[in-house]
């Protein structure tokens, strides 16, 4: 059974940073999505097997920085946050392959994390 741990996140204030990690049981394409309270689970990051390709939400273009290390493990860097990234941010892994994960949605992911809650206050 494939198991994504995470950790990270927590309070930061606004334009602060923080950095979330993901340990999955195997090795997968990974990345993160994020729901904020009466919203719908969205995409913000997902990282190829091979780390070679980086998507991204235009949301956080240029804030965020996924990437991921030989231990089959991600990390969301995030910076010059916003009051408007606090959310639960959930690790995903897929297991399929998809040729790009520009419209990765939350109905295609494999695996989740339990999620971490990252705050930022104004």
């Amino acid at each position: 059974q494939v198991q994504l741990v995470e950790s990270g996140g927590g309070v930061v204030q606004a334009g602060g940073s923080l950095r979330l990690s993901c340990a999955a049981s195997g090795r997968y394409a990974m990345g993160w999505f994020r729901q904020a309270p009466g919203k719908e689970r969205e995409f913000v990051a997902a990282i190829s097997w091979s780390g070679s390709s980086t998507y991204y939400a235009e949301s956080v273009k240029g804030r965020f920085t996924i990437s991921r290390d030989i231990a089959r493990k991600a990390y969301l860097q995030m910076k010059s946050l916003k009051p408007e990234d606090t959310a639960i941010y959930y690790c995903a892994a897929d297991s399929g392959g998809r040729v790009s994960y520009n419209s990765w949605s939350p109905g295609e992911v494999d695996y989740w994390g339990q999620g971490t809650q990252v705050t930022v206050s104004s």
